[in-house]
């Protein structure tokens, strides 16, 4: 009586562990209702929390993750709407807040009231224009803080960009099913896109898939089997391969199998940045239409170089061949 009521709890904990470890934070909604596949290949997420803009915005967040065209445009729009506000309450100070010395052409009020904020604003001080009176004044002092405060703050945002430790992980276009070893495996390729050495890579494939349950059709996670799922070092390519055993989840199935279960193949990789020595990650997807079944990857290995390295060609990175599968 005492050893089944020791082992029943401990085998309870071990199913919920196992579920835990296939719970990959999608919920349950999502996993029962929605088709669309959950990671596109760029990274990014395909669901949202549907919460208002203002309780989910973060503007520094915000500004060192989006496009670099995008910051210089908000910066530049910032730049140019502070000017104009400025220069609109110099002209609200009355018609004689700023003096203009006589050798200077006229180039009408709200115009002069704009440059002269800007050189307020980034204390350039050409002194053509002076102001008058204390209510300008105070407004120059005003502005001459802001644009301290602003500059510093951009110069930051400039800075943190740069020097933001990122992956730039090139994938294969497509994955593909070919021989391994007397069976067949799983595969997709990845390369380091940039000059930089990331160290320590490690990799995750989930496999998510909708089974039949007693409630309905629900997606189902598994954690896949690599041949190999950490490398010490990656200086050109890694071919990351599942084995599909028996002990594999994709034992057994076919093309149209994994098509009729909307499967989808989500990867994980970390590294760590051998230059700040901080971890970076990389995320993507295959879906089953970017699976090709009785293929391998062509041969992007170079050994011809001036100086006698191997290097791999990278025109040939995503190259797939024709191979037959084991029966």
């Amino acid at each position: 009586m005492g050893t089944q009521t020791s082992i029943r709890p401990q085998t309870q904990i071990s199913a919920a562990g196992d579920e835990q470890l296939r719970d990959l934070g999608f919920g349950t909604v999502v996993s029962r209702e929605s088709h669309m596949r959950l990671l596109n290949r760029d990274g990014t997420f395909n669901v949202t929390r549907g919460e208002h803009l203002w309780r989910t915005l973060s503007s520094y967040q915000l500004l060192l993750t989006m496009p670099w065209w995008k910051f210089f445009t908000v910066i530049t729009g910032v730049y140019v709407g502070a000017n104009c506000l400025f220069a609109l309450a110099f002209m609200a100070c009355g018609p004689d807040s700023l003096l203009t010395t006589a050798n200077v052409a006229p180039v009408g009020r709200f115009w002069a009231a704009f440059f002269f904020s800007v050189e307020t604003f980034a204390t350039i001080g050409y002194g053509h224009i002076v102001p008058s009176g204390m209510a300008a004044n105070m407004l120059v002092t005003v502005e001459s803080l802001v644009g301290l405060l602003a500059f510093a703050l951009a110069t930051g945002l400039l800075f943190s960009r740069f020097s933001r430790p990122t992956a730039n992980i090139l994938y294969s276009n497509h994955a593909v099913v070919a021989p391994y070893r007397g069976v067949t495996g799983w595969m997709f390729r990845a390369t380091n896109a940039r000059s930089n050495q990331i160290i320590e890579l490690e990799c995750k494939v989930v496999l998510a898939r909708f089974e039949a349950t007693p409630t309905g059709a629900s997606r189902k996670y598994y954690v896949l089997n690599l041949e190999r799922n950490k490398v010490a070092f990656f200086p050109l390519s890694w071919t990351v391969v599942h084995p599909i055993d028996q002990s594999s989840p994709l034992y057994g199935q076919t093309e149209a199998d994994l098509k009729a279960s909307h499967a989808e193949f989500l990867i994980l990789l970390t590294g760590i940045d051998e230059t700040f020595s901080q971890s970076v990650h990389s995320r993507s997807s295959y879906t089953t239409n970017e699976i090709v079944w009785g293929a391998k990857f062509g041969n992007i290995f170079d050994s011809a170089t001036e100086h006698k390295r191997l290097s791999i060609d990278l025109e040939r990175f995503h190259s797939v061949e024709r191979a037959e599968l084991p029966s």
